[in-house]
């Protein structure tokens, strides 16, 4: 007789089973940028940049985007920075994060959005905390260290990860409370309402 696993039962609506050595849902963490993507998964994170531009770029970012998010359980990514002053690609950035949600609905797979500042205070327990906060509190918290031109956004995806499989019930680590309460400024798929 084998000994029960945490999928043995029904998964939650929407999720697929994993072999008993996966211990968590496969949550895949985005950054979303047109110059250096951030994505990460438990344990790993990496980046995906081009020199393309336009159409191109943005057909480029969503074929590799969704090479590492096809099997995801669930997807989260950051959303929009409203206050952002830098509006130079914004419509090309929207459309991007639009194309990567589409993916995502036609393939059925569940997606969260969590706001920079929601993102932030879960990191760092500060909502206006600096890119390299963010960076060394994961690497405090996950034991994840992210290096090179892509650091910040890696550890951004990192943290947006983080936060789906605390949604969902298994967390990686121990979060302060007044961070987890990030988690619910997000917009989280319906089946997982409740999950935490």
């Amino acid at each position: 007789m084998s000994t029960p696993t945490l999928f043995d039962q029904t998964p939650a609506a929407g999720l697929t089973s994993r072999p008993a050595a996966v211990t968590h849902p496969l949550v895949i963490g985005l950054d979303l940028s047109l110059t250096c993507t951030g994505i990460a998964g438990a344990g790993w994170s990496d980046i995906v940049r081009t020199k393309l531009r336009g159409d191109a770029r943005l057909d480029y970012l969503l074929i590799t985007v969704g090479s590492f998010i096809k099997a995801a359980d669930m997807v989260v990514m950051e959303g929009p920075s409203y206050g952002h002053a830098n509006l130079a690609g914004h419509e090309e950035l929207a459309g991007l994060r639009c194309s990567v949600r589409l993916y995502c609905h036609r393939r059925k797979i569940p997606y969260g959005i969590v706001p920079p500042s929601s993102l932030k205070m879960f990191a760092t327990g500060r909502g206006n905390a600096a890119k390299g906060e963010i960076r060394s509190a994961i690497a405090d918290r996950y034991g994840h260290h992210t290096e090179g031109a892509g650091r910040y956004d890696e550890a951004d995806a990192y943290t947006a990860m983080a936060m789906g499989l605390h949604h969902l019930g298994y967390p990686l680590a121990a979060v302060p409370d007044r961070n987890a309460r990030a988690l619910d400024g997000c917009a989280w798929p319906e089946f997982a309402a409740g999950a935490r």
